[in-house]
């Protein structure tokens, strides 16, 4: 059996995390402030505008995505440019409002969630591990259940506060606690909540609807099934980029991700399915959830600092199809949606986005990136909803017996590990079994995303996962690796180190396609290729997210970068359910040397990178916070 031997040098005088040093002067800048018309379309979403026929690749925008990927990369000697320390003055405001817009208050849930079943207004929640099998009967569409929705997958979990600091959590997680997704609800009229069709922005510091306007008649009937409605997510670039700078655009589509799969797992509990609206254009999500109001930023030719509210837009990234599970197949003409589309600037726009801080910085290349990356009307998508595929069981018994709702609910994301908890290879094995798109499903072999969660996306899978086993009793430690899509295996070999084994572990799953490459104590390796992050030595595993890069961008376009993202984020989300599900804890790490992982696994070119990289272990809790309550919570945007 290969043994790990493997060591990079550390460097005497690496940059400090906490002060990452950019290598340019930023230029000061005053920008005009925000339009206070909130009804008048922006230039690039006039009505005139037709949808066009299926785009041809353009090689500059896929040209400025590598470059941005390859330029926000951290190194030993380099960490990708940012700034110099947090201006906590000017710290972005956590939660978008849309004021004067109409308010509607949605039901909060009981706090103990075996109390569910004796509301008249809630069911019981189905236990977590019971959805990957199947999902239960559909609710119908009511007041209680889109409250049920929202407060299971983005709503707040709790507030936090130590010493004179006191700070908000979500159920969707979110790098830095930054919060850059915002949400909204495109729903038919709902009996005690609105009653016609209307598009609303969600608060979650309220728990609440912010009714943006009212859908013109039929509107949804006309393209969805009866019982369905819309949810959109969009990111705010400024939150992340305060503290990131310019990798704050990976950071985003990570929590588009994570935010995907919460609203995927919460509508299980309900019976719903999802799936990504995903043959529309950038301008389509745009004016479907009213976003066209925001001016259009005029981006610098350099990262500049000043005034510039503009830069507090919010990007559409995607829309899902919330519908009941055992619909059948039906059809979306994106044409014709898109069509009916054209009209929604001329809708009656309520409210005005609050201003979210008083100076900005604007590195230049997210949003350069951001315009290459948007997608265009793609009208020949078929819109499909492959049958619900079950995920391996190993055993029931590994998890706690926990609702979905307490796991969702009572997700944390751990701060430090404890190096001490060990899980066995049986948990650790069904942990993965999760983490598999097909499940059971496409003749047991893993491509096709047909499993809970990961049906919701549009696409085979094309991000796979690096693993260092670090306490699992049981199982040799050492460096893995899971394929998510074996058509990828062979490439995969070739691509990496020619003496990794590639050798099913002992008591491996059938159905499981994880790969022992190498033997070894590599606790010192995971430590130093996260940022020199005691927190990816110290769990029972981490992992680095590989995905598929240059070849799925270069077939279907630059378009295809934040999804591969997304991706990482929707297969996160279940390594965070997971570990709550078996009574241990877990957190994304997005501070990583890019090459280094690259140079560990053998792989040169543009090919295979890594994207996202996760911990999984036993936390260590510090008794100096207290937790309170979600709601009602103190009176502070934070």
């Amino acid at each position: 059996m290969s043994q790990l031997h493997f060591s990079f040098p550390l460097p005497l005088n690496r940059p400090s995390l906490r002060r990452l040093p950019p290598t340019f002067r930023l230029h000061r800048r005053r920008w005009p402030a925000m339009s206070s018309s909130s009804s008048s379309p922006s230039p690039s979403t006039s009505t005139a505008d037709h949808p066009k026929a299926d785009p041809v690749l353009d090689p500059r925008s896929l040209s400025q995505v590598l470059r941005y990927h390859d330029q926000t990369k951290h190194s030993f000697s380099n960490y990708a440019r940012g700034p110099r320390g947090l201006d906590w003055a000017n710290q972005p405001n956590p939660f978008r409002r849309y004021a004067p817009a109409p308010l509607l208050p949605l039901l909060h849930l009981p706090a103990d969630d075996r109390t569910r079943g004796q509301s008249s207004n809630f069911d019981a929640a189905p236990p977590y591990s019971s959805l990957f099998r199947s999902l239960p009967p559909p609710q119908p569409v009511s007041k209680a259940t889109v409250s049920q929705l929202f407060y299971d997958s983005l709503a707040l979990s709790a507030w936090k506060t130590a010493g004179f600091s006191t700070w908000s959590l979500r159920v969707n997680p979110s790098s830095g606690n930054l919060h850059p997704t915002e949400a909204y609800l495109i729903a038919p009229g709902v009996e005690s909540l609105y009653s016609s069709g209307f598009v609303a922005h969600y608060a979650p510091k309220e728990h609440s609807l912010e009714v943006r306007a009212d859908l013109p008649s039929g509107f949804l009937s006309k393209f969805f099934p009866e019982n369905s409605f819309l949810v959109g997510l969009s990111s705010i670039f400024w939150r992340e980029a305060w503290k990131y700078g310019e990798r704050a655009f990976r950071y985003c589509n990570h929590d588009v991700g994570h935010a995907i799969a919460a609203v995927v797992m919460a509508a299980a509990g309900l019976g719903w399915d999802v799936k990504l609206l995903d043959g529309l254009s950038h301008d389509d999500l745009k004016r479907l959830m009213g976003l066209h109001i925001f001016p259009e930023f005029e981006i610098p030719s350099r990262p500049v600092k000043g005034n510039m509210v503009d830069i507090e837009f919010e990007h559409p990234d995607c829309v899902l199809v919330v519908f009941p599970r055992g619909i059948g197949e039906f059809n979306v003409n994106y044409k014709e949606l898109s069509t009916a589309l054209l009209e929604f600037p001329r809708l009656e726009w309520k409210g005005k986005p609050n201003v979210l801080s008083k100076e900005h910085v604007c590195w230049d290349t997210i949003y350069r990136t951001a315009e290459a990356a948007k997608k265009p009307l793609t009208a020949g998508d078929r819109f499909s909803i492959d049958p619900f595929c079950e995920s391996e069981s190993q055993s029931e018994n590994l998890y706690k017996g926990f609702s979905v709702r307490e796991v969702v609910r009572k997700r944390r994301s751990a701060v430090d590990m404890d190096g001490v908890t060990a899980i066995d290879r049986a948990t650790f094995y069904q942990i993965l079994l999760h983490c598999v798109p097909s499940g059971t499903g496409n003749g047991g072999k893993q491509k096709k995303q047909l499993a809970l969660p990961y049906r919701a996306l549009s696409w085979d899978a094309e991000v796979h996962a690096a693993l260092f086993v670090h306490r699992v009793t049981g199982l040799p430690k050492g460096l893995y690796f899971l394929v998510r899509n074996e058509d990828h295996f062979e490439k995969l070999k070739k691509a990496t180190r020619p003496d990794f084994e590639w050798v099913r572990p002992e008591g491996c799953p059938p159905g499981l396609p994880l790969y022992e490459l190498a033997r070894g104590d590599c606790q010192q390796l995971a430590k130093q290729l996260s940022c020199h992050q005691d927190i990816a030595s110290d769990g029972c595993f981490s992992l680095g997210m590989v995905a598929h890069l240059e070849p799925v961008l270069s077939d279907k376009g630059p378009w295809m970068y934040p999804r591969l993202f997304w991706e990482t984020g929707v297969l996160g989300q279940i390594l965070y359910l997971e570990a709550h599900a078996v009574g241990i804890s877990a957190t994304g790490i997005g501070c990583f040397f890019d090459d280094p992982v690259h140079e560990l696994l053998g792989l040169k070119g543009s090919t295979f990178q890594s994207l996202y990289h996760f911990t999984v272990g036993g936390p260590v809790i510090d008794k100096r916070i207290m937790s309170l309550p979600a709601y009602p919570g103190p009176k502070i945007d934070a």
